[in-house]
């Protein structure tokens, strides 16, 4: 008997466990922090705040950094625990190449109204705000770039639109393929966010260009390996060595190749 009823607790513990997994997805995935209306990202004459409403009316929010002379615009997706208020180091390398870019936060972070509640939400919010940012730039003069979690959303956006080029930072063959990895207890079927990036992926007619370090320990750098074998001709995939997840602006073998990437 005394087997019996550890058993019973031992399935009950893991029946709890993987129902909180299943009803609180966002909080696990996503890690917002809100910001006040009034807040202001940082200064210059260079920065436009862009408010958008998404299609159930839920306004999100954007920073436009803008360079003297651009090339073109990127369209920057960030990572999961990311919000505008961190990336002026991201906008400023940027424009230091001569690109316009253009930082979104999701719903539910920064100044985006709203919560997340499912992938196709987020696909169709990114989709509006991509609309919207085509009546100011030609599409051939747009490149799409995700960071983390956003490499998922950036290939779904990309794989549905004409940019001229996708960038994939960081970035997880799925989110089946993460959790496998990291809850490998836990049933695949619970998981209401699949963000399968190499499905995605093959249906992007763009040329694309993918960084990773071998150090990564949150999108681990063999996901890329993975998804390299999507990769059509003229793909590219870069290693950097000894590089982690996060902070890649700060690496001067990804400042070197990007900067060659943008010319």
């Amino acid at each position: 008997m005394t087997i019996f009823y550890t058993a019973i607790t031992v399935f009950g513990i893991y029946a709890l466990i993987c129902g909180l997994l299943f009803l609180f997805q966002e909080k696990i995935l996503f890690v917002p922090k809100k910001l006040d209306k009034a807040y202001r990202f940082w200064s210059g004459e260079n920065i436009e705040e862009l408010n958008i409403a998404s299609s159930d009316g839920v306004i999100l929010n954007g920073v436009l950094a803008k360079a003297k002379n651009p090339k073109g615009l990127i369209f920057y997706l960030h990572g999961n625990a990311d919000y505008l208020g961190l990336l002026h180091g991201v906008a400023d390398f940027f424009t230091a190449l001569d690109y316009d870019i253009f930082l979104l936060d999701y719903r539910g972070y920064g100044k985006s109204e709203g919560t997340i509640s499912s992938e196709e939400q987020l696909f169709r919010d990114n989709q509006i705000v991509y609309d919207t940012l085509k009546k100011r730039y030609t599409e051939d003069t747009i490149i799409i770039s995700g960071y983390s979690i956003g490499t998922a959303l950036a290939t779904k956006l990309a794989s549905e639109n004409h940019p001229r080029l996708l960038i994939l930072q960081a970035p997880y063959y799925s989110m089946v393929d993460l959790m496998k990895r990291r809850f490998p207890f836990v049933p695949t079927f619970l998981l209401r966010y699949r963000l399968t990036t190499h499905a995605y992926l093959k249906q992007c007619t763009m040329p694309v260009v993918m960084f990773h370090g071998t150090e990564d320990q949150t999108t681990y750098h063999d996901s890329s390996l993975k998804l390299e074998k999507e990769f059509k001709s003229g793909d590219r995939f870069i290693t950097l060595e000894w590089h982690g997840h996060a902070n890649l602006v700060d690496n001067p073998d990804y400042r070197r190749e990007i900067a060659k990437v943008l010319e």
